[in-house]
């Protein structure tokens, strides 16, 4: 058995160089693999001593998947995760080949993986997580995942393969009847983490959260649920969290209350993997160190001035990025893909936060440049092609405030950090 897995390991990490020598990361290594020896995952997770810990949700998950990793890390223990999208099985999979020595060892204490909801049960049968946390359900990917009950749906038959504590989000209404309905028939360990409603009040789109109808005709939606970790500040990147009965102030490397909440789940699900080994000081401090997922909110400095990625893969993740912004951005680049097939949430999206953009680009230019007519937001111009659009913000003027936002979708956020030098690719990048 072990001398398969040796195998194994060893024909993926050759197929890992050749793809790379192709340009880039690889999702192909791992797929192979699986179809080799399905149970590949299964069996090299098995060596983490500490288990695995899984973060899934609409948004947030690499965010949230990077901000346990880093309190973990802090906590002294070596972890094992997945890149920034690497979130179905292939990619876990062809994210363990990275890490496994020739040997077929993985040499690391405790896992944390992020993971598609669509494939989530699959992965998490394999993985027997010893905790998980589910940050939301919100309208996402229509096209792939179609209705938010459909995901509340995967998100109960993935909570069923988690053995051991549930960390949900209190303020999501299919997340609480989820909870509710597993404390009461299965009697289920649920930690929640949540937004104090003063902080809800002052956001004008809340967490952008989809709505449970079936919930609201029931009148189960207000439920009190006591949260262990609640996000009672959010100004900025300034946030401040109670743990239990305590508050602790700090400094996020991004702004939002999306990434308030984030961290408040990263510190709520870290908490229920570590017990009493857990030190709230180490991970807030984890916190406020760590770096941006990069295109979720990422500063690049470029010569003189900053560029700031800012992603808009669906509605739900652009309103709440623009809802972060403090102030006005005097220099926008807005670029749509056309990979991204149906675009027309964008007209459900509030945009007043921004006055002028600078250049519309991507193969969907025209389709940004009427929506922007609709809102009457002006542009001056239109350069389908994003690397030359980017290079000609950079060759103009520097904006009063020294940086220039990029709003991007997925497939152009990635053009545009490599352009700019960053080739980190994801999905198996490592």
């Amino acid at each position: 058995m072990r001398a398969s897995l040796i195998l194994v390991t060893l024909l993926g990490k050759f197929l890992r160089v050749a793809a790379r020598l192709r340009g880039g990361g690889s999702a192909f290594p791992g797929y192979v693999v699986l179809k080799l020896m399905p149970d590949f995952i299964a069996r090299a997770t098995a060596q983490l001593e500490h288990g695995v810990i899984v973060v899934l949700g609409s948004n947030g998950k690499s965010t949230t998947t990077n901000m346990v990793t880093g309190i973990v890390s802090a906590h002294g223990d070596r972890v094992f995760t997945n890149p920034t999208g690497a979130n179905m099985p292939q990619g876990v999979a062809s994210s363990l080949l990275g890490s496994l020595t020739l040997t077929g060892r993985l040499p690391f204490d405790i896992g944390v993986v992020e993971v598609d909801e669509a494939y989530g049960e699959v992965i998490c049968r394999a993985l027997k997580p010893r905790a998980g946390v589910m940050l939301n359900v919100q309208i996402d990917q229509i096209y792939r995942l179609f209705e938010p009950d459909r995901v509340a749906g995967m998100f109960d038959r993935i909570a069923r393969q988690i053995d051991g504590t549930l960390v949900l989000n209190r303020d999501d209404a299919f997340l609480g009847a989820l909870g509710d309905r597993l404390i009461a028939d299965e009697g289920r360990d649920v930690v929640w983490f949540g937004v104090a409603d003063s902080v809800l009040g002052a956001a004008k789109h809340g967490q952008v959260l989809a709505r449970n109808y079936d919930a609201e005709a029931a009148g189960t939606v207000a439920v009190d649920r006591p949260v262990a970790v609640e996000v009672m500040r959010s100004e900025g990147a300034e946030v401040t969290l109670r743990v239990h009965d305590d508050s602790h102030d700090l400094t996020l490397s991004a702004r939002g209350l999306h990434n308030a909440v984030d961290a408040a789940a990263a510190i709520a699900v870290s908490e229920a993997a570590f017990g009493d080994d857990f030190s709230v000081d180490t991970a807030v401090a984890a916190l406020g160190s760590m770096k941006t997922v990069y295109g979720r909110g990422e500063l690049i400095t470029v010569g003189d001035r900053e560029v700031e990625i800012v992603l808009m893969k669906s509605l739900a993740s652009l309103q709440m990025n623009l809802d972060g912004f403090t102030a006005t951005p005097d220099s926008v680049l807005m670029a749509f893909d056309e990979h991204s097939r149906d675009p027309s949430w964008l007209y459900a999206a509030d945009l007043s936060i921004i006055e002028r953009v600078e250049c519309l680009s991507g193969p969907k230019a025209v389709f940004l440049a009427l929506r922007l007519e609709y809102a009457g937001i002006p542009y001056e111009r239109t350069e389908t092609d994003v690397e030359k659009a980017v290079q000609s913000l950079l060759d103009g003027p520097r904006p009063a405030s020294g940086r220039h936002t990029l709003i991007l979708d997925y497939d152009q956020m990635i053009l545009v950090r490599r352009y700019l030098g960053y080739r980190d690719l994801e999905a198996g990048a490592a």
